[in-house]
């Protein structure tokens, strides 16, 4: 008799720490990716208070940056599962994991001088893609303001997914608030000139964003060298030696998930353009829904990224039960985090509605009408996206990336998009039809992938 209850303890207790475990990965890479996306907002916030024109053209220089930030931030995502998987196999293995941090920072330092070529090629890119004159003219010189902060910022994620796997997440939260607060300040000294300073205005925000991602790797290199838990890996050290299986094996991993992300950053992209056929309206009313559903969406990807390392850990340690525990219960606290938002925006679209726009000016009515319709759809879309992005991480942390590559091309343009653009522009439907294409097309990615890693977790 004693021996069953124990027995039936053991799994509870199992399933008890590995929660724990998650929750104190994944609330703090939570909230950190709250504020890394708030800063997004601030800055079209601070840009807007030019005039539209700047603001369409930190618009187009936005988009061209994005691309190149796509390419490294596969390698840099990379070094989180060998990592993990490295710490799962031996707790000690300092000599592994230093390893491969050292080769995701080369990977980066490999690409940088690339980026800089594109990066003064911008202006000529904002011609070719049909976009006027007077705003590619603006757009390029923002864009190479950025420029210096790429690969600081491809640094960063690279340092943060080791502290990650380490079990160390409050370090990078806090840094993130103080880069945060210092890009705010710097875009005001340097957008309007205050204080004596140039008014440099959109080159004045892309300098600030560049300092601010240089300070955050700094801080965090700072803070490696100085942390107990860190010092160890001794992680700046021999960092000139080579080790090529290592960096083909990033670069191995790398690819297939900057594509991955870039099948889906295009596919809401691409549906931009499918709303300008249709309206005005239809595009301001479906920046706002994306804007409710990418905030929703942050609560899901941190916990998705802590899960990614948790079934890292466990695979690295051949523990196939721990496996399927962290993958069910990333599952399953992404889908409840986006509940929290889903299910308010669904009763009370219009209420969302109105925190982004001002209910009380007839000019926003018809507006605000589109917001509340694509937000009920959007509410049921959130679940999907929670779920497609806790199976593509947890897989992730199995190094599995050529599957949830293939499975998001098929899922986004061969299924989403054409649905999408079809209801869109050639039903009858308008406007909605477009976030049905979407609703549609996270759906087929989230089965898919679901259904992967209950295949290769069984």
């Amino acid at each position: 008799m004693d021996k069953s209850v124990a027995t039936e303890r053991a799994p509870r207790a199992a399933w008890r720490a590995e929660l724990a475990a998650l929750l104190s990965l994944g609330l703090p890479m939570a909230a950190t990716q709250l504020v890394q996306f708030s800063v997004m907002t601030v800055d079209v916030l601070m840009i807007g208070r030019l005039g539209p024109t700047p603001l369409a053209a930190s618009s187009i220089g936005v988009v061209i940056f994005f691309a190149a930030w796509l390419i490294g931030f596969g390698p840099a995502m990379a070094v989180s599962p060998l990592v993990s998987q490295a710490l799962g196999a031996r707790a000690d293995d300092y000599d592994d994991v230093r390893i491969s941090v050292r080769m995701s920072l080369w990977a980066t330092g490999a690409l940088t001088p690339a980026m800089f070529i594109g990066f003064a090629l911008a202006e000529p890119m904002a011609l070719a893609l049909g976009q006027p004159e007077e705003l590619a003219a603006l757009a390029g010189p923002y864009v190479l303001a950025l420029g210096p902060g790429w690969a600081f910022a491809m640094g960063v994620i690279i340092l943060r997914n080791f502290l990650a796997a380490i079990g160390e997440t409050r370090a990078p939260l806090y840094i993130v608030i103080g880069t945060t607060i210092l890009n705010a300040f710097l875009n005001w000294l340097l957008i309007y000139g205050n204080l004596g300073f140039a008014r440099l205005e959109l080159v004045g925000a892309g300098i600030a964003s560049s300092a601010a991602h240089l300070c955050g790797f700094f801080a965090l290199v700072l803070y490696i060298r100085r942390d107990a838990k860190s010092r160890p890996f001794h992680l700046f050290s021999s960092f000139l030696a080579p080790h090529w299986d290592r960096l083909r094996e990033i670069v191995r991993l790398g690819w297939p998930i900057a594509v991955t992300i870039a099948f889906e950053g295009m596919l809401f992209n691409a549906c931009v353009f499918v709303m300008g056929r249709i309206g005005v309206n239809e595009v301001a009313a479906y920046q706002v829904a994306l804007n409710v559903a990418a905030i929703a969406f942050m609560g899901p990807l941190g916990l998705s990224m802590a899960g990614s390392v948790r079934v890292g850990l466990a695979a690295g340690a051949g523990d196939r039960a721990r496996v399927r525990r962290a993958a069910a219960l990333t599952l399953i606290l992404s889908i409840a985090a986006i509940m929290l938002v889903a299910i308010p925006t669904m009763l009370a679209p219009e209420f969302v509605a109105g925190l982004y726009l001002d209910r009380s000016d007839p000019e926003n009515a018809a507006v605000i009408e589109l917001v509340s319709k694509f937000l009920v759809i959007a509410a049921a879309f959130m679940l999907f996206d929670a779920t497609q992005v806790a199976s593509a991480q947890a897989l992730r942390g199995l190094k599995d990336v050529r599957w949830p590559m293939f499975i998001t091309g098929v899922a986004y343009w061969a299924i989403g998009f054409p649905i999408a653009a079809w209801l869109g522009l050639g039903a009858d439907i308008g406007a909605v039809g477009v976030w049905w294409g979407l609703l549609i097309g996270l759906f087929a990615a989230a089965a898919m992938l679901s259904t992967r890693l209950y295949l290769l977790t069984r």
